[in-house]
């Protein structure tokens, strides 16, 4: 039997150990950390939102970064094969709001702990608080590990799922990507995806820990949009964050690389055209003559917003809507339909779910995971240059490029 050695006890090791195990009883993982799936305990606020349900067919729509590259893989071992493994291995899961897959538990240690005991129960050696330093070739082959400790381990394969840059912390401290360096293996430009972006605007960072559900977020460059989607974002002392401000992230970094002038605009009343809105402030104004704009704003926007709005308006607190002008009224539509400010840039890798990067996939041989310059070298997971926007979409690429990965490195 052939054997493997693992690099990164996270979900994409783990799920490579999973398939390896299935055709070889040597299989070996190194981890530097003191546990396994240390990341995979914070994924989802603590939830570990697992796959998504939806059709894989779905998915390229969703990844961001060479889909092309991903079909094997998502293909080879689908969000349903996903599903089906912890079902039927200790831990039972739930599907929420688009899709999303969580443990019924809402614990990600349930999630690792079937992960670990399938392959205990496998015979998978697990060695924790080891750092590999790098892979041992001979002849253009991987041969093994060279280990923090001076000792080095032998394999007839070597599979690294060592993770990316983001939450360093947890161990993504891109030691896969200085390995594949090493090896003559070209690694791309790293940024931080899935993260909080920075605003200009003092009005923005004024709302801080302002949710918004239900609205529509669009970033432009100019007047080229780059991104729209509808859902939540969250207002910090920084900028903005949330759920379609993480997925704009990874739309955007590339472009925030080379400008400074990328503007996002807020839709407050995404279900309302133009006319609709106006039709309905009018309406308001009408019943309500004698009462103070504050009033008007209040039955349109949270309370926190208010002020905001009066200040941008340029009105005073005090006016009567009967005295509110034909023009302030519009300008009032407009500004409910397009709350803008300016994006400066993304925060650091600390605060980003994933990297954006990595090993180069015109060096991998998509169908196996092997490294097309080194033999019997495979990548899995976030070191690989792939990557997609939130939902549980990540998780599903690390499973099922760590599954292809540990398979191929014992049936090749």
């Amino acid at each position: 039997m052939n054997k493997v050695i693992i690099i990164g006890g996270g979900a994409a090791g783990l799920m490579a150990a999973v398939a390896a195990s299935l055709n070889s009883d040597d299989v070996i993982i190194y981890d530097g950390n003191e546990k396994l799936g240390k990341k995979m305990y914070i994924t989802g606020k603590g939830r570990c939102n697992l796959t998504n349900a939806c059709d894989i067919s779905s998915y390229f729509e969703n990844v961001v970064s060479n889909d092309k590259f991903l079909y094997s893989a998502l293909y080879t071992f689908t969000n349903d094969d996903v599903i089906k493994f912890f079902e039927e291995n200790g831990c039972p899961i739930k599907i929420e709001r688009g899709d999303r897959v969580f443990p019924r538990s809402d614990k990600s240690s349930d999630v690792i702990n079937a992960l670990s005991k399938y392959i205990r129960n496998k015979g998978v050696k697990v060695v924790l608080n080891t750092k590999v330093t790098g892979i041992l070739t001979d002849n253009g082959k991987a041969i093994g590990v060279k280990l923090e400790n001076g000792k080095s381990d032998c394999a007839d394969r070597v599979i690294v799922a060592t993770g990316g840059l983001s939450y360093k912390t947890t161990g993504s401290t891109g030691d896969g990507f200085k390995f594949a360096k090493d090896l003559g293996i070209s690694v791309t430009g790293f940024r931080p995806g899935l993260v909080p972006l920075e605003v200009k605007e003092d009005y923005i960072t004024a709302l801080q820990g302002l949710s918004l559900r239900n609205v529509s977020l669009r970033i432009k460059k100019d007047n080229k949009v780059l991104y729209e989607d509808f859902g939540e974002m969250l207002f910090t002392h920084f900028g903005v964050s949330g759920p379609i401000v993480l997925s704009a992230s990874s739309i955007i970094g590339k472009h925030l690389e080379t400008s400074n002038t990328l503007t996002g605009v807020v839709d407050m009343k995404p279900a309302l055209d133009y006319k609709k809105l106006g039709d309905r402030i009018v309406r308001d104004i009408d019943n309500n003559k004698n009462k103070e704009i504050k009033f008007l704003l209040s039955g349109l926007l949270p309370a926190k917003m208010v002020d905001i709005f009066l200040d941008l308006l340029n009105v005073d607190t005090h006016l009567k809507l009967n005295e509110l002008t034909k023009g302030k009224r519009q300008e009032l539509v407009h500004l409910l339909k397009e709350f803008a400010f300016t994006i400066t840039g993304t925060r650091d890798y600390n605060e980003a779910i994933i990297t954006q990067g990595g090993v180069n996939v015109n060096e991998i041989n998509p169908a196996t995971m092997e490294s097309k310059k080194v033999k019997g070298l495979y990548f899995a997971g976030e070191v690989i240059d792939i990557d997609a926007l939130t939902g549980g979409f990540n998780m599903q690429l690390a499973f099922s490029t760590g599954h292809l990965a540990g398979e191929s490195a014992t049936t090749d």
